[in-house]
């Protein structure tokens, strides 16, 4: 049994190496192509490094016995997002080609879409492969914000820093950890952020044009976490008491209580 962990271990850490392998290479090729500079080289590469790493000890300790198709996609999804760190980083500097930017952006979203539906009909679907979607996305939007808050103004950063003060917000007060329960109207929000960073990065419209845009998603994601933290607020009375037994029941023998007296 101890040799099976070994081996399953050390497939999943071929998938992981493998992953970063390919971001170097993605890297490589960005850099013969447009000429990238020691800023977004670092950039890239730290990002890499930090995927693999943080990657590896998850699947490890998660106990995974394959890593899973759509944990793969995920994973190719990883990669582009690395690529646009990189140039997101190198702009500062210089900036990017549009169409090599918008190309690797648009792929990335578009595959959003794609590894939760190959989780569900090869029936993989397992919590880190749901986090790693997450945490994917949530870096996304943080540097398309970044990249965008150059031409807007530093308000945009709103919209990738949200999710992460929530997370934060959340350690401080518990509540927010509870469940949400599903809702199109969410998913639709999240969708649109990528989006509407997209075409304002792009420059296919006026300046004007693209603060609206841009305005438009912000005001819908603080509309969207505003429903989550009030919602989360209602029930949190009714979870705490969930959780704990009143007075009366603790008195109950255990057998009672197990039997569900």
């Amino acid at each position: 049994m101890a040799l099976n962990h070994t081996y399953d271990a050390r497939l999943l850490q071929q998938e992981t190496t493998v992953g970063a392998g390919v971001q170097v290479l993605l890297l490589t090729l960005l850099g013969t192509a447009i000429g990238l500079g020691p800023a977004g080289w670092l950039t890239g590469l730290a990002f890499a490094l930090a995927t693999w790493a943080v990657l590896t000890r998850a699947v490890l300790r998660s106990r995974l016995r394959s890593f899973g198709p759509a944990n793969r996609v995920t994973l190719g999804r990883s990669i582009l997002v690395g690529g646009v760190t990189a140039l997101v980083a190198d702009s500062f500097e210089s900036s990017p080609p549009v169409t090599v930017f918008v190309g690797l952006t648009a792929v990335a979203l578009i595959l959003d879409g794609v590894d939760g539906k190959v989780a569900r009909r090869t029936g993989t679907s397992t919590a880190l492969g749901a986090r790693f979607d997450m945490e994917v996305d949530a870096f996304l939007i943080l540097v398309l914000s970044v990249y965008v808050s150059m031409s807007l103004g530093p308000w945009v950063l709103l919209i990738g820093g949200m999710r992460y003060a929530f997370v934060a917000a959340a350690k401080a007060l518990p509540w927010l950890n509870g469940e949400l329960p599903p809702s199109m109207a969410r998913k639709t929000v999240a969708a649109l952020q990528g989006v509407a960073l997209l075409v304002a990065a792009s420059g296919l419209l006026p300046y004007a044009a693209n603060a609206v845009v841009v305005a438009f998603a912000l005001a819908s994601l603080v509309w969207s976490f505003g429903r989550d933290v009030l919602w989360l607020w209602s029930v949190r009375d009714r979870r705490q008491s969930a959780a704990q037994p009143s007075r009366d029941e603790g008195l109950k023998p255990v057998a009672e209580l197990v039997a569900g007296g």
